[in-house]
């Protein structure tokens, strides 16, 4: 693992990045690339880092990150905690919306209200897997009335949280697009399915006002707030988003000028090092994202649920070999990984010890180890009673083209090492393979997750029994209850505690290749020499741009 450890040291190195020199306000626009479109503007469907991006750019929350990921105020002026760590009472700051309403504490119980009702996907953030909400349970699960769910708007600046046990992280979950308002005189005007559709039915209270958006286009564009709270420190005009799939693409319209920051990988990398005029403005940052197999363990899918055997998983997840993906198809400073939970974004409060510093932990359930793979195959073939298994890997066509190389060698890789194991090939657009895998309509899913805050409760949140997020249907009552005491159990205030179980249901992940971790993304970007102050993040919103400078 002196690779990744060495990786890791050089990604370190490059995540600041940023020019001293300052900056004045410019009347131009940054040209920033997207790879892929924007899913949805409305906070109850988004599911995409892109769609966050878009998002965030234009909503304030609660709370902001600041240039190291730490929850800073936003519209919420500051806060007071219970003594039992229980009930957050925020106090908003006078801020506006862009039609100039205020934006008052009813936006906010009104949002989150919604979200919990109406159940998307992200709304198990309410719920006491993550931020604890009281009643979020009951609502999201059961149907319970919206109204019971514990948020108050107390007067216009008061809005008080009751939550059902502590949450340590609570504060960092503000600054997630699922949490932010909604003016819902706005909303309630708008035709039913239409919020977030168009700049006519979006509204801001940001750093940017949505200028130009069409669900489904490759380009949109935002343009400054000038009535933002804090519209002062915000030095960009605006922002014109393009989307661009494919990394040649990429650096052509950034060597023409085109755009000033675009995201490249594969060839393109080793390209732009050598390259006088652009190495200086490659920057390597940690994206945070967790590439990875998914098995549907369904009777419904993979040859009558033979996927559902542990030990065909493992055999799978073992004649992968990662530092091949990395080195010669992604390329791009990306980590081989090891452990369900990447490296780079939960650190110990108490040790301040990454979580899964170490990548050796898992390597005999996880890593390229053929003679191994045999062993765990032959084991599958006994117990299932079958020696042959074909099986069809879905990935997106469009998450850039490095992904269809990965598929490619993945499928290599397996039929090289497994005797008797086919493996097709299909590929489709992103939202196509959610619906698949959200649908229980597929096999394997060459599918990504990044973390939404940094802890890492939220990758290990996903494999609870029945989660929405649960795409492989895995249910194991041993995870479940180490998961529950995490949450709302044993160890909530005790943090150690709470760690070392975390790694419990880490292991039993890994041991039953609940998934095959692949590899933990980072990002090549190029940015045009006069442009400072992006900030990226592994966590929650890779890049944030309020603070960003062109000139």
């Amino acid at each position: 693992m002196k690779k990744l450890l060495s990786l890791l040291l050089v990604l370190s190195l490059l995540a600041s990045v940023g020019v001293t020199a300052a900056f004045a306000e410019s009347d131009a626009y940054l040209g920033v690339m997207l790879s892929t479109n924007v899913m949805s503007l409305d906070t109850n469907l988004a599911t995409d880092g892109e769609s966050f991006e878009v998002i965030a750019d234009c909503i304030d929350g609660l709370m902001q990150m600041d240039a190291d990921g730490a929850a800073i105020p936003a519209i919420a002026e500051s806060y007071d905690l219970s003594d039992d760590g229980t009930v957050y009472t925020f106090h908003l700051r006078d801020a506006k919306w862009a039609n100039g309403d205020p934006v008052t504490a009813y936006d906010f119980e009104f949002a989150w209200k919604r979200i919990a009702e109406e159940a998307g996907e992200y709304a198990y953030l309410f719920d006491t897997s993550v931020g604890c909400i009281k009643n979020a349970d009951a609502i999201i699960y059961e149907g319970a009335d919206p109204d019971t769910l514990g948020v108050e708007a107390v007067d216009e600046k008061t809005f008080v949280v009751t939550l059902e046990v502590p949450v340590s992280f609570f504060p960092s979950l503000m600054y997630f697009p699922t949490f932010y308002p909604i003016n819902q005189a706005f909303y309630e005007s708008l035709d039913e399915g239409t919020y977030g559709t168009s700049p006519e039915t979006f509204l801001s209270n940001g750093a940017f006002i949505l200028e130009s958006y069409t669900p489904g286009t490759a380009s949109l564009s935002l343009k400054k707030n000038p009535d933002y709270w804090d519209a002062d420190n915000v030095k960009l005009a605006g922002i014109k988003y393009q989307v661009i799939q494919n990394s040649g693409e990429a650096l052509d319209a950034f060597n023409k000028g085109e755009l000033d920051v675009v995201t490249i990988s594969g060839n393109q990398v080793a390209a732009a090092q050598k390259d006088a005029a652009l190495a200086d403005k490659l920057a390597v940052t940690g994206a945070g994202y967790l590439w990875y197999l998914s098995f549907s363990q369904t009777e419904n899918n993979a040859q009558g649920g033979m996927l559902a055997n542990a030990n065909l998983r493992l055999a799978i997840s073992n004649v992968i070999d990662r530092y091949n993906l990395t080195d010669n198809y992604v390329m791009d400073g990306s980590l081989a990984t090891f452990t369900a939970v990447p490296p780079q974004f939960a650190a110990s409060s108490t040790t301040g010890v990454d979580f899964s510093a170490d990548q050796d932990l898992f390597l005999d359930y996880c890593d390229y180890n053929p003679e191994a793979a045999q062993d765990f195959y032959a084991k599958a073939k006994e117990e299932l009673g079958v020696d042959s298994f074909t099986f069809t890997i879905i990935y997106g066509s469009n998450e850039g083209n490095e992904v269809a190389l990965v598929a490619q060698a993945i499928k290599e890789d397996i039929e090289a090492e497994l005797d008797g194991v086919t493996i097709n090939l299909q590929p489709m657009t992103k939202s196509e393979r959610l619906d698949k895998m959200q649908n229980d309509n597929y096999d394997i899913a060459l599918t990504r997750w990044g973390p939404d805050y940094a802890d890492p409760m939220t990758y290990l949140g996903m494999w609870i029994t029945d989660n929405s997020n649960n795409y492989g249907f895995w249910s194991n009552a041993e995870y479940d209850q180490l998961i529950a005491d995490c949450t709302t159990g044993a160890y909530i205030t005790d943090y150690d505690a709470r760690w070392d179980a975390l790694l419990k249901a880490e292991t039993l992940v890994m041991q039953e290749a609940v998934i095959a971790p692949l590899y933990t993304k980072a990002n090549a970007n190029l940015i045009a020499s006069d442009v400072a102050g992006i900030e990226f993040h592994p966590v929650a919103l890779n890049r944030v741009y309020k603070n960003a400078e062109l000139g």
